[in-house]
């Protein structure tokens, strides 16, 4: 099905690659497609705990495709491809009017997804990065905003979502010098969670939702994601509200049985899997 990504299932993780190695991995039309429709598939599936998104090659995504970009800012519209057979809706409904609006669905998708970045990682594959929920970037990996030298401005919740991340002044001078900069110093930023050698940042995702697969419930996780997303949009008292009604429904939830026996057992608990 899939042409420009590929997508692997090993429980408890999937793995999303996206596949242009030769142009660094820059996102087309069918590739965002390919990649949502990959999302939906992997939120649907029990076996899946989490999700990585990575790049092939020696690139994470250079952002989107340069003949794209050529062709808007020329006014050609150009031949529109047959994409149906791709439709999907991968998030919770349940989360909201934000979390319907252009690429703000990743973070209603109800698991994890971590973006392992191998490499340049510009423009549109930056905020791809930063909708996903966590980043492990390799040393070598190197970031550009690219908005500002393209005369665009943030887009896709990147003016929402960096300053959340870094600080406002930090994220001002991102996207206004659209400077490079590698791992190291996006770890520094506080954009990136974790910063490994070049060619580990695949592995060490992976083994991070494996570690979360062997001792976290997985309606936790996504309970959790919910709150955290949600409760930006919010005030304190009624994010508070919300918290604490969602812990009375845990409180009898057969997974907090499961977490306090195992507990007392000594022994590793046996959460059940999400699908929807």
């Amino acid at each position: 099905m899939y042409e420009q990504i590929l997508y692997d299932v090993q429980d408890p993780v999937a793995v999303i690659t996206l596949n242009r190695p030769d142009s660094l991995n820059a996102l087309t039309g069918r590739m965002q497609r390919e990649f949502k429709h990959a999302l939906a598939a992997a939120e649907d599936n029990s076996a899946v705990v989490g999700i990585v998104l990575t790049g092939a090659g020696r690139g994470f995504c250079a952002g989107a495709d340069i003949g794209g970009l050529q062709s808007t800012a020329e006014g050609k519209g150009g031949r529109v491809e047959d994409l149906s057979h791709l439709k999907a809706a991968p998030g919770d409904p349940e989360m909201g009017e934000n979390f319907k609006v252009s690429y703000t669905y990743m973070l209603a998708v109800r698991k994890p997804i971590i973006a392992a970045i191998n490499g340049p990682c510009a423009g549109l594959g930056f905020c791809y990065a930063l909708l996903c929920d966590m980043r492990f970037a390799e040393k070598q990996a190197k970031f550009t905003t690219a908005f500002g030298q393209r005369g665009l401005i943030a887009e896709h919740a990147s003016s929402w979502l960096l300053p959340r991340l870094i600080g406002s002044g930090k994220a001002l001078d991102l996207l206004w010098s659209a400077r490079s900069f590698q791992g190291e110093e996006a770890k520094e930023l506080g954009l990136v969670e974790r910063v490994v050698d070049a060619g580990e940042s695949l592995n060490a995702a992976i083994q991070y939702i494996k570690q979360l697969a062997e001792s976290v419930s997985p309606t936790s996780l996504q309970i959790m994601k919910a709150q955290v997303y949600r409760h930006l949009n919010m005030e304190l008292g009624e994010a508070m509200i919300e918290s604490n009604q969602w812990m009375d429904e845990s409180l009898k939830s057969e997974d907090f049985k499961e977490g306090v026996s195992s507990f007392i057992e000594r022994r590793k608990p046996n959460f059940k899997r999400l699908n929807h």
